[in-house]
């Protein structure tokens, strides 16, 4: 065990400990997505970028949370009133995390399946569209809370990501 770190000043905590300590959490894949118009203002282009701080919120009514990097381009995108997609990743679906958090796969060509004008991953475990209703600072990051519109799901299995890697759902006892 490492040793435990108490201290509640403001940056006592060491970063690479609190990674360390929050990686032992496991958690789904997920790819979020928007739409932006392009410098023409006539096409629009599609964003995404990979995301595991993703949860639901409420059941009434309906909300998940995202919790977007301030640096991250998708950040200046999820203003009030936008919407966004969520594509909840399949086991076998590594490189589309690969792709859209900037690291490796630059061949790859994403699919989407369009939903009510929407990109959604194609092939996902499960999918999420919502409106932005509210947006909390939070540190480095924002977090966007926003209004189930429309889900679906399919059956698979789940990408999961634990201690910076990607791994598996196994059954207990399977």
């Amino acid at each position: 065990m490492s040793k435990p770190t108490t201290d509640s000043q403001p940056g006592a905590i060491d970063p690479k400990a609190f990674r360390n300590t929050m990686g032992r959490f496991a958690t789904g894949v997920t790819v979020v997505t928007t739409m932006s118009a392009e410098d023409s203002g006539v096409a629009e282009k599609i964003h995404g970028m990979t995301a595991s701080a993703f949860l639901s919120v409420s059941l009434d009514p309906p909300l998940v949370l995202v919790s977007v990097d301030k640096r991250a381009h998708l950040h200046a995108m999820l203003s009030g009133g936008s919407r966004y997609g969520v594509s909840i990743l399949k086991a076998d679906q590594a490189a589309y995390s690969q792709h859209f958090a900037g690291f490796g796969a630059p061949d790859l060509q994403p699919e989407f399946t369009w939903v009510e004008g929407f990109p959604l991953l194609e092939n996902a475990l499960g999918y999420v569209i919502a409106r932005v209703v509210d947006a909390h600072a939070a540190g480095d990051h924002t977090l966007y809370i926003g209004q189930v519109e429309y889900l679906a799901w399919d059956e698979g299995e789940p990408l999961l990501y634990f201690r910076g890697q990607y791994g598996e759902f196994h059954k207990q006892g399977a």
